[in-house]
C-alpha cells in the first residue's frame, strides 16, 4: 500500500511545475528525511561498526547532501530511472562490442552509438534519422554544414546539393 502511494506521488509530482514540485518536496519529504538522518545517526552510535547494516547506514550518511539534493532543487528527479533506462541498451549490447576488431573500430562504434542515442533524446527515430543522414551525405551535403545533420539541428527537410 505504501509503495503504491509513493509511486502515485512521484508520478503526480512529475506533472507539476518546478516551483510546485520544490514546495511539495520541502513540505513533505524534507521533514521525513531530517527524521531519517537523526535516526540513522543514532543507530550508527548504538550498533557495532563491524555490522554490514552499520556500514550501509554510514554510506548513506556520507552521501547525505547528494541524497537530499532533490528536496532543494525542483528540477532534479527523485530517482535516476530515466538515466538507467537509457543505459539499458548499452548494457544489452556491451558484449557485442568486444568483437569490433580494433580500437579504431570501437571508437567508430562509440561515435555512431552516441549519435543514435542523441537522435532518440531529440525525439527522432534513430533508424530513419541515420538513413536520411546517409542519403543527404550521398547527395552531396556541404562539408561546411555538417552541424545541420546533428540530431539537435535536424529539420527533416531535403538537403541542398553541393555545387
Amino acid at each position: 500500500m505504501v509503495r503504491e502511494r509513493a509511486q502515485c506521488w512521484v508520478a503526480l509530482c512529475r506533472l507539476w511545475r518546478v516551483e510546485q514540485r520544490l514546495t511539495a518536496r520541502q513540505t513533505h519529504a524534507a521533514p521525513v528525511l531530517d527524521e531519517l538522518k537523526l535516526w540513522l545517526e543514532a543507530q550508527c552510535c548504538r550498533l557495532s561498526s563491524k555490522l554490514e547494516l552499520t556500514k550501509a547506514m554510514r554510506y548513506a550518511l556520507a552521501r547525505w547532501d547528494a541524497l537530499t539534493l532533490y528536496t532543494r532543487d525542483g528540477r532534479i528527479g527523485i530517482d535516476n530511472n530515466p538515466a538507467e533506462r537509457s543505459l539499458r541498451g548499452i548494457a544489452l549490447t556491451r558484449k557485442n562490442f568486444l568483437f569490433l576488431g580494433s580500437d579504431a573500430g570501437g571508437e567508430r562504434a562509440a561515435i555512431l552509438y552516441t549519435v543514435l542515442e542523441s537522435a532518440k533524446l531529440n525525439g527522432l527515430d534513430p533508424e530513419a534519422y541515420l538513413a536520411a543522414v546517409i542519403d543527404r551525405l550521398a547527395k552531396g551535403h556541404l562539408i561546411n554544414k555538417l552541424a545541420e545533420l546533428l540530431p539537435r539541428n535536424w529539420d527533416r527537410q531535403p538537403a541542398k546539393l553541393a555545387a
